[in-house]
């Protein structure tokens, strides 16, 4: 059953359409009237409405009038003040950079719509904050620019269409290879630290899945595209299934002398976890073998190594090291 936006309470109707204005397009009266499926004097009264709250937002009259919310206005009154919007950016920056694990999509959603009404002065203190704090990159996945997550989550949210230059890894003793690439993103993808932009890419007329810390220098291009039906249940499967398709260095198979779902919750969806009631079963695939050691040192329960012989080496090495580590000694002035 569709559900008609007219039909909505105004205060959803009213998110709906700063949402929309948030792109800082312009927007047509007609197109943005039919994207709310209300006519051209209800669009009217809720852009009043808007503008009642602080957002300023222009109007341009006649038969091709449209509206666009003006850039780096100031924040509409009662909503936040300046230290919050501040305090709010930088947290949700954070979390959009991996420091709240499971909360990286949605940060870096709302770090766009916080930043975008942002007034200048503001937007500089937020620069100078970025460009003098320094932070200790986690191991396991690459560092990534929360500005760069935000442009290419807006462009999925406003099916925009997006240049950017990619950087495809080594392969078969080949270097890296740089391409110029046009697409229609549908997606993002959190999988750990490491982000994917699922997107049509119009030259080689296919579904291709990024990855977002190879990506540089994003270019929207203003228009809007339909969106088309992407060849998988979700965009999370897509990646999965791009990423079981590669070759990989090393087959990982752990045995767990523990429940599959504890184990899960640890390996996440890079494994894929079976078994029975104290014992579950890690398998996965891998270029390196410290993800596999990660997994080892946190899931708290014995463990048989079945393959690679590689790993079964690193582990003994690493118990070793660890067995040589006795009790520290107490220093004589303590």
């Amino acid at each position: 059953m569709r559900i008609s936006l007219g039909g909505m309470n105004t205060s959803a109707r009213m998110l709906r359409l700063l949402s929309l204005l948030q792109t800082h397009r312009y927007w047509p009266g007609g197109e943005l009237a039919g994207r709310l499926e209300v006519s051209p004097r209800t669009l009217r009264r809720d852009v009043d409405r808007l503008r009642e709250l602080g957002y300023v937002v222009d109007a341009v009259r006649g038969v091709a009038g449209g509206y666009q919310l003006r850039a780096g206005g100031q924040l509409p009154p009662l909503l936040l003040e300046d230290e919050e919007a501040v305090a709010i950016a930088v947290s949700l920056q954070s979390s959009a950079a991996g420091g709240t694990p499971g909360m990286e999509e949605t940060a870096v959603q709302a770090l766009s719509k916080v930043i975008a009404l942002m007034p200048p002065r503001l937007r500089r203190q937020m620069d100078a904050l970025r460009s003098q704090t320094e932070r200790l990159p986690w191991s396991g996945g690459p560092a990534l620019d929360p500005g760069l997550l935000s442009t290419l989550a807006q462009a999925c949210r406003d099916c925009e269409p997006l240049h950017f230059t990619y950087t495809a890894p080594p392969r078969d003793g080949r270097s890296a290879e740089t391409t110029d690439r046009w697409v229609e993103p549908h997606r993002m993808v959190s999988m750990g630290r490491r982000w994917y932009l699922v997107a049509y890419d119009r030259d080689r007329q296919d579904w291709r899945s990024f990855r977002v810390d190879r990506i540089s220098e994003p270019r929207t291009t203003g228009q809007t595209f339909r969106q088309r039906e992407l060849p998988a249940a979700d965009a999370l499967s897509f990646v999965q299934s791009g990423i079981r398709r590669m070759p990989q260095r090393y087959a990982v198979r752990i045995v767990f002398d523990a429940d599959p779902a504890d184990v899960t919750a640890v390996a996440g969806h890079w494994a894929a976890v079976s078994g029975t009631p104290g014992r579950a079963v890690l398998e996965m695939n891998v270029d390196t073998l410290e993800w596999p050691m990660f997994m080892l040192a946190n899931v708290d329960a014995d463990f048989t190594v079945e393959s690679p012989p590689e790993l079964v080496t690193v582990v003994g090495a690493a118990a070793a090291r660890f067995g040589r580590s006795g009790p520290a000694r107490a220093h004589p002035d303590v």
